[in-house]
């Protein structure tokens, strides 16, 4: 280890680590009472789920059980890789949520004109038709459930509503749609028995998810009892319901906006006046210099390196479906003449799109803390080797069995073994139960590595929050906040199913990993003496809180307009936009890792991977920050909530910022296990450019623009309409989804090196010698 230099500055020594522990715990202990709390809340205030439906006559129309049989049948097949519901989910198909609405509340409308004027409502005059829209938005804006009984009465125009929905789904998932990319005939009762069915009632299917896409139209324009907005906030934007953005929405947006900038001072203050930031361990003109062929190598480390061929592969094929996926968009079904539909259901190809990706960049983490353990204690327990091997065959088994379910799930083939098996139907967690638990098992096994790995280090370590320990404990929570997945079930009410669905997402991937991030890069910083390991502590700590204490109840703007409390608008809209101000302090660590590139000139062997963490930095800024924040705003996020501007945030900040960081400790790992002379320095470079000219060309050719345009349509005529897939068969935005073929190719060229440079290594490992 290098001396550090300069020794800590005045005020800045263990009293100062010490205060910044407590406050780090406080704010965790605030942030996550915080979410639990509002998520008790949710829990409380959710949306009402009617054990019957029935006329104003007694006519019973619909049960609680048919309803949440359509939810699983919209679950069974993959529906959420599709289309929306409440916003949430693919963008390829309609918002099952504002369709339903359009279609039930135009439904009324023509009720009306048949029993007032005896003809269609197109052929009123308009004072006809202003006079009954006004009356159908009243009449669906009063809340008519009756809590002590569990029945919910409709009025006969809003029944006349519900038929119309339930023709238009029948008339849907029997023809398809050839260009938007739904196979005909998608649900069929042979799919499932005819008794004893899981989770799906008994009876017509079609009907079932009618049902219950009439529901989540019926939530999202009815008012909560005593209130003047709906159980969705007033989203979808509706005209003909009364939606439109609430009183919360533009206030807090504009909160939101004076909090940033006057937090963004305050952090910088601190940041600058007590120097949170790692320092240099080396004096000008006395770079370290690291010697690759002293660096030891334990058996696990070596075989941790098929982790990263791995990791390559599935990156290649994940684009290769992100490619695939973009050309439905302009082809549907059809893939230069020919029919995919049967081969690879967009539903499916979705899936693995996302899956793939949470499995590759998981995979490159795993494999890094694979390769730190030993690293950390200088000693690796004996059977280490044999179970880093049982834990890659293990998520080898879990990537293809879980690949094959839900192929098979989103056809029908599993029958009443879908949800264990097949596709659990929820977007990001799409793989079956026992995969799930197979890879949560996995992440057990790799935690017990990693801890035997650590064990003596964590000894030696008094400081319980020193570096090691640090490490120790993110790497606990990777493993314990995906245990939070298992909370979701078939019959779990919608909006309290996303709201642990966003602890997988936000938190597990966007947070926790995040946190795991930092203190690899922290620890190999010291570890190769590039900086000094009391300013890297006191650095880590700093960011923690701030990254938390924002990020954690940042999650509320996952929750505007799902049918939740209101206040969760006022919670996700400010603590989202402090989620802005540690993403913009790492542009600032980005300097100090191109100073470190460039102090250690021709020689030093990780220009690869720092120039994949400069860039990191840099999409964390763009696209986690900056384009996260221009769609969190509650009066943004209204309108745009479930367009393409959502996927432009989604790659600048899954790709750019989760993706290219795995890619730099992939990079920096196979640098240590490969011979030096095999190793090729332009595979590298060509790949830091060709991807990160990729990623910004899909999102500021297509993602973008056609976002904004999408924004547009939703703000003039209507979320439905925006959604609606005529949108897509505009002659400017099917250009730009054409475009897209451009950036597209651009990135899977900066793919190739990768597969290319992991295979190279992989017949060039360095051999073992240390025990």
């Amino acid at each position: 280890m290098k001396p550090e230099l300069g020794g800590p500055r005045p005020g800045l020594g263990k009293k100062t680590n010490s205060i910044l522990k407590q406050i780090l715990i406080l704010t965790l202990i605030v942030s996550f009472s915080v979410l639990l709390f509002g998520g008790y809340a949710i829990y409380k205030n959710t949306a009402p789920e009617p054990e019957r439906i029935v006329t104003q006559d007694g006519l019973v129309l619909t049960t609680y059980e048919q309803i949440k049989g359509g939810q699983a049948v919209y679950q069974k097949y993959g529906l959420m890789d599709w289309g929306t519901t409440l916003g949430h989910g693919s963008y390829l198909g309609p918002d099952f949520t504002a369709e339903a609405l359009h279609i039930y509340l135009t439904g009324m409308h023509e009720h009306y004109a048949k029993e007032l004027h005896k003809t269609e409502f197109a052929k009123l005059t308009q004072e006809q038709q202003n006079v009954i829209i006004e009356k159908v938005k009243l009449e669906a804006r009063e809340n008519r459930y009756d809590a002590a009984t569990g029945t919910l009465t409709l009025t006969a125009a809003q029944a006349a509503g519900l038929e119309k929905v339930r023709a238009h789904y029948k008339e849907m998932f029997t023809k398809g749609d050839f260009k938007a990319g739904l196979p005909e005939n998608l649900i069929r009762e042979e799919h499932m028995p005819a008794t004893g069915r899981n989770y799906v009632a008994e009876g017509d299917q079609l009907q079932q998810i009618a049902d219950f896409f009439f529901w989540t139209a019926w939530l999202s324009s009815t008012e909560r009892p005593g209130l003047n907005y709906t159980y969705t906030n007033n989203w979808p934007y509706e005209e003909y319901a009364g939606n439109g953005p609430s009183y919360s929405s533009m206030w807090w947006s504009a909160v939101s906006v004076v909090l940033l900038i006057l937090f963004t001072g305050v952090i910088l203050y601190f940041y600058k006046r007590y120097n949170f930031e790692m320092e240099e361990a080396y004096e000008p003109g006395k770079f370290p210099k690291i010697s690759l062929k002293n660096i030891a190598i334990y058996p696990s480390q070596r075989k941790a390196a098929k982790y990263f061929l791995v990791v390559t592969l599935l990156f290649l094929v994940q684009s290769l479906l992100g490619a695939a996926l973009a050309h439905y968009y302009v082809e549907g079904n059809g893939f230069y003449g020919f029919d995919i539909s049967t081969l690879l259901p967009f539903s499916a190809a979705k899936g693995y799109h996302l899956q793939l990706a949470i499995f590759w960049i998981a995979t490159a983490w795993l494999a890094m803390g694979i390769y730190v353990a030993p690293l950390v204690s200088g000693r690796e327990p004996k059977g280490q080797g044999l179970l880093v091997d049982i834990l890659f065959w293990a998520l080898i088994v879990v990537v293809a069995g879980s690949m094959i379910g839900e192929w098979l799930g989103v056809k029908g083939y599993l029958g009443n073994l879908w949800f264990l098996l097949g596709h659990q139907g929820w977007e990001y967690l799409e793989l079956g139960r026992i995969w799930q638990i197979l890879l949560a098992t996995g992440l057990g096994i790799w935690l017990f590595i990693v801890g035997r790995g650590l064990k003596d280090a964590l000894k030696s370590e008094e400081d319980k929050g020193g570096l090691v320990h640090l490490l120790f404990y993110s790497s606990i929570a990777v493993v314990f906040f995906y245990l939070f997945a298992f909370l979701i079930n078939p019959g779990t009410h919608l909006t309290y199913a996303d709201y642990w669905r966003w602890w997988i997402i936000h938190l597990w991937v966007e947070g926790i990993f995040e946190v795991f991030a930092v203190v690899v890069i922290g620890f190999l910083m010291v570890q190769m003496g590039l900086v000094t390991k009391k300013s890297t502590v006191r650095a880590l700590l700093f960011q923690f809180t701030i990254l938390l204490g924002s990020g954690v109840i940042g999650t509320g703007h996952h929750y505007y307009w799902v049918g939740v409390p209101d206040f969760w608008i006022a919670l996700g809209a400010v603590f989202s936009a402090l989620e802005v101000i540690p993403l913009t302090l790492l542009i600032l660590e980005a300097w100090g890792q191109y100073k470190i590139m460039k102090d250690g000139g021709a020689d030093f062997p990780y220009k690869g991977s720092f120039s994949f963490l400069i860039s990191v930095a840099i999409w964390n800024l763009v696209g986690a920050g900056g384009l996260g924040f221009l769609i969190n705003m509650p009066i943004v996020s209204y309108y745009q909530h479930g367009t393409q501007l959502t996927p432009a945030h989604g790659h600048g900040a899954m790709v750019g910022v989760y993706g290219f960081f795995s890619v730099a400790i992939m990079l920096y790992t196979m640098r240590n296990l490969v011979k030096p002379e095999a190793w090729n320095e332009r595979l590298e470079k060509f790949s830091v450019w060709a991807l990160n000219i990729g990623l910004a060309g899909m999102i500021a050719i297509t993602l973008l623009p056609m976002g904004f345009l999408q924004l547009k349509k939703s703000y003039t005529d209507g979320f439905w309409a925006a959604r609606a897939f005529e949108f897509y068969q505009d002659s400017t935005v099917n250009l730009l989804l054409w475009l897209r073929i451009i950036p597209d190719s651009v990135f899977l060229l900066g793919i190739l090196p990768l597969v290319l440079l992991m295979w190279k290594a992989m017949r060039n490992l360095r051999p073992v010698d240390k025990q």
